[in-house]
């Protein structure tokens, strides 16, 4: 398939509803164990909201890196909620063959942001939708994603991509 170069724009992220945002998916599973999923997670939001409403959720940029989609201010957010001490991390090793320890996002608090009834929907369907799932889950899953596959290693994902979706029950 061939992909046209799109006019990019950049947009402005919205750091208390992306914290809000955070919270709300972590307590409603009650963690979110991996920064892979964590990332997919918000991957799936953002480009899910967009190609519904055609704009994104937190306003996050996202690079195309060999695991997947990466939000560039996901770190940053994270560290503010915890130095608000609204989540809290843990690291576990959850499998022996694992060079690293997987960090766990653990909410301690329940967000006070106000969605409007579109986000709250995106929201609850994000965790319905890919909340059980793995980190390696969603990294597979996010590779055969047009966005993800229209720009090389490296290059920032336009949201605009995702006119080249077709998800089903966006708004539902």
């Amino acid at each position: 398939m061939c992909y046209y170069k799109v006019n990019m724009t950049i947009y402005t992220l919205d750091k208390d509803k992306y914290k809000a945002a955070l919270l709300y998916i972590a307590n409603a599973l009650g963690k979110i164990e991996g920064m892979k999923k964590a990332y997919k997670l918000f991957y799936f939001l953002d480009f899910d909201f967009f190609e519904a409403y055609d704009r994104p959720f937190t306003g996050d940029t996202y690079k195309s890196l060999q695991m997947g989609p990466v939000p560039l201010y996901f770190t940053s957010i994270v560290q503010e909620l915890v130095a608000e001490k609204s989540i809290k991390i843990e690291k576990k090793r959850v499998l022996p063959v694992h060079e690293n320890d997987t960090i766990i996002y653990v909410p301690v608090k329940q967000p006070s942001y106000k969605f409007s009834k579109e986000e709250k929907q995106m929201l609850d369907r994000i965790i319905k939708k890919y909340g059980c799932m793995t980190g390696k889950d969603l990294e597979k899953l996010s590779h055969t994603e047009v966005p993800y596959n229209a720009v090389e290693v490296g290059e920032v994902i336009p949201y605009e991509y995702s006119i080249y979706r077709d998800t089903t029950n966006l708004t539902s």
